[in-house]
């Protein structure tokens, strides 16, 4: 595959005046929130080279269970084999290249819907009609092309890149940190999906999501629920963690008179990942930012509670997300976004203190920093 490149000069366009050291820092340039330059390089450089979220493993416990999904533009497929395996492969005949399997839901075998070519769960070719009339054909010797896979906390993750280190060992403590706050977390099953359709750049979603400077102004609701006093986020290599407590006693938000789990548990994963423990009964949210071009972003929002069906409170929480704090967000980064494709603005500075607070824009740099990181790599290509 082809590689974007970089010149010199346009990667010192976007560093600008970032700095490694936040406080003394100014954000990247804004070309990078409006040019598709930029997100054909983040294709390449980003998103076929990290672990992307598929499914919470439960889906893919059952031997022929499988589900689908497109990573940077790749049709993948994830499936249980008869050996327990789990296994990943590009979702694509190696025919004449159509695609195999939709959506998710349990198989015995795959059969292309074209040609009926039919492989095993191990990807191995086991049926091509008419193919005794070929010479020199061995269907021994052809197979699905192979993804990385891999469970992380109980969660299915796929990688373009076959020579990726694995999440587990990239993530540093994540793992562990996860399951201290969401022990239950195997148990838990899914409930719900929120998506929007966003008219900003993916990058300016993840922006305002690392950074709670917003939220005594713009969100109203929600710190009424959380102890701004007490939240903290910490940078750790590719990720960021977002920890607060719940305020006990009545809020703006919804119900958590009878929460079991009173922690605002929070980490971002790099790319374009956000993994979520609210005050309430037993949860875990999966929150995903995907670009569909330049200017707009696609968010998938997946809740796993201790039951399929929502309970009362949960009702309350996900209509509180769904009405209130997404769309105060959707506002803020559409505008932002609007502000961007005007010549008024193309950097500004974090907003950092040396506490770690929730009102701190260190994670913002932190994330630029790997941003950074990626467009370094398509300028070195060049050379």
């Amino acid at each position: 595959m082809p590689t974007t490149s970089l010149s010199g000069s346009e990667f010192f366009e976007i560093l600008g005046q970032y700095d490694p050291v936040a406080v003394r820092s100014h954000s990247i340039n804004t070309r990078c929130y409006v040019d598709p330059k930029f997100l054909q390089i983040e294709r390449e450089q980003v998103f076929c080279r990290s672990w992307q979220f598929l499914c919470h493993e439960e889906k893919l416990r059952e031997t022929g269970s499988y589900v689908t999904m497109a990573v940077a533009g790749q049709p993948i497929v994830a499936l249980r084999g008869r050996d327990g395996e789990l296994r990943a492969f590009y979702n694509v005949c190696k025919h004449r290249g159509h695609e195999l399997l939709k959506e998710q839901g349990q198989i015995r075998r795959i059969t292309c819907p074209y040609h009926a070519w039919t492989y095993d769960l191990d990807g191995a070719l086991v049926n091509a009609p008419r193919s005794e009339y070929l010479e020199n054909f061995d269907r021994k010797t052809i197979c699905l092309e192979r993804v990385q896979v891999e469970v992380f906390c109980h969660l299915v993750f796929v990688n373009l890149d076959a020579d990726a280190v694995s999440l587990a060992e990239q993530s540093g403590n994540l793992a562990h940190e996860v399951m201290e706050y969401a022990p239950d977390l195997e148990r838990l099953t899914f409930s719900t999906r929120l998506t929007y359709r966003i008219r900003a750049n993916w990058k300016a979603v993840v922006d305002n999501f690392l950074e709670c400077y917003h939220c005594p102004v713009a969100h109203k609701g929600f710190s009424s629920m959380i102890d701004m006093d007490t939240y903290k986020v910490r940078t750790h290599g590719i990720y960021s963690s977002h920890m607060a407590k719940a305020r006990v006693g009545v809020n703006d938000a919804y119900n958590i008179a009878d929460a079991t789990v009173t922690d605002h548990a929070v980490w971002f994963l790099w790319p374009n990942l956000t993994l979520m423990r609210y005050p309430g009964r037993g949860n875990f949210m999966v929150w995903r930012f995907y670009p569909l071009d330049e200017q707009e972003t696609w968010e998938e929002f997946d809740f796993f509670f201790e039951t399929a069906e929502p309970n009362e409170s949960e009702k309350e929480a996900l209509e509180f997300i769904d009405e209130v704090l997404q769309p105060e967000d959707i506002g803020l980064v559409e505008s932002v976004q609007r502000g961007m494709n005007t010549p008024a603005f193309n950097s500004g500075r974090y907003m950092v203190d040396i506490e770690g607070s929730g009102a701190s824009e260190h994670a913002v740099h932190h994330f630029h920093g790997l941003i950074l990181d990626a467009y370094r790599r398509a300028s070195e290509a060049k050379a």
